[in-house]
């Protein structure tokens, strides 16, 4: 049976998303075949306006909509410490647990050799460009072998420059290869509040 091709776009399309295989590429696009017209513009307006609106920002690489982000300009928090995540979903997970006062800096990946990511690809140089201004540097990379090796590299890059702060890492409430952003609230700020020297 020959499928239309707006079909077969659109199932392409969601099998390239992460986490997305053929079945459910398929299930989502016959889904909306049956969604009215008007939401599917919302949802394509949606999709359209998601880089246009958002932006990058240039202290701690967080994506917002303003720039700097609202955790960088909030002169509430305590700006010497930083707490070093992987990606913005993890600012969104420690956001949410109400645990932590300080500011951000998101590497937008991890040290990953097998997938050719060297501290190059990440944002590791802004971030020891921040270090004149930090008093803390908290590591709170997804305790995965990568995550580890990450933190493990930004420990000596930190000795190397002889940072005179402290570099603490969150307690191991966390489950060894959890990803930060599906860990609850309660968790999450029992792991921030009982962070240790590293």
């Amino acid at each position: 049976m020959r499928v239309a091709r707006a079909i077969n776009s659109l199932v392409e399309a969601f099998e390239r998303l992460p986490g997305i295989g053929p079945k459910t590429a398929q299930r989502l696009t016959y889904y909306l075949l049956h969604v009215p017209q008007t939401e599917l513009d919302r949802f394509a307006a949606a999709l359209t306006n998601l880089k246009r609106d958002t932006q990058e920002c240039n202290m701690c690489h967080n994506v917002a909509e303003t720039n700097p982000c609202d955790i960088c300009s909030d002169t509430r928090r305590d700006q010497s410490t930083i707490c070093v995540v992987e990606q913005p979903l993890d600012v969104l997970a420690l956001e949410t647990s109400n645990g932590y006062l300080g500011v951000y800096h998101v590497l937008h990946g991890v040290i990953y050799p097998l997938h050719n990511i060297g501290p190059e690809e990440i944002k590791l140089g802004e971030l020891l460009n921040r270090l004149p201004q930090a008093s803390e540097i908290i590591l709170a990379l997804n305790p995965t072998m990568e995550g580890e090796a990450t933190c493990l590299y930004l420990k000596k890059q930190l000795e190397a420059r002889y940072f005179a702060g402290k570099v603490t890492r969150l307690a191991h409430g966390l489950p060894v290869g959890a990803d930060i952003q599906y860990a609850d609230n309660q968790t999450l700020s029992h792991a921030m509040n009982g962070r240790k020297d590293y």
